[in-house]
């Protein structure tokens, strides 16, 4: 798949089908993470595939909308530990989500759906995803990314609004 073709394509997805997600597709992602820019390459981040049912099942319920089915997840956590110091200390978040588009598009171009769930900065969901997980307190959950094989097949979209793209010359 090319790269517009998964840019349009790739979607927020809320069904999946029982099909679980190979160990291959989930190695897939996690180099697809680790290809994502970091700042002054600190990689200040850490990847938690969950594959485990029941696992998952105690992951999603740390959320308020993510009992959808999946049959994955992978948890991207910021380790603040690793983080640039004084002021730059929070660009931990860019990194992380920058590893997070790179999933969400190689998860698309392998044919699986997938559906961001925000954690940082909400404290509770942090904490319980952090005891779930057997976090250490530095280890912060930036997002839970589930997986799956989806039910639908939705139409590409682009959702480029020109009147919101300001060219200064």
């Amino acid at each position: 798949m090319e790269l517009k073709e998964a840019l349009l394509k790739r979607r927020s997805c809320r069904k999946y089908t029982d099909e679980l997600v190979s160990d291959e597709d989930m190695n897939e992602l996690m180099h697809a993470a680790m290809s994502g820019p970091s700042a002054m390459n600190k990689r200040p981040w850490d990847f938690f595939g969950i594959q485990d049912q029941e696992v998952l099942k105690k992951v999603v319920k740390c959320l308020l909308f993510a009992n959808y089915g999946a049959k994955a997840a992978i948890v991207v956590v910021g380790d603040v530990g690793r983080a640039l110091p004084l002021q730059m200390k929070e660009f931990w978040v860019q990194d992380c989500a920058a590893a997070t588009e790179n999933i969400l598009l190689r998860a698309t171009d392998l044919g699986l759906g997938s559906v961001w769930c925000g954690v940082y900065p909400q404290k509770k969901p942090i904490a319980k995803i952090q005891e779930v997980l057997g976090l250490k307190e530095k280890q912060v959950p930036f997002c839970v990314i589930l997986l799956g094989h989806p039910k639908d097949d939705p139409e590409p979209r682009d959702q480029y609004e020109e009147k919101r793209v300001h060219i200064i010359k």
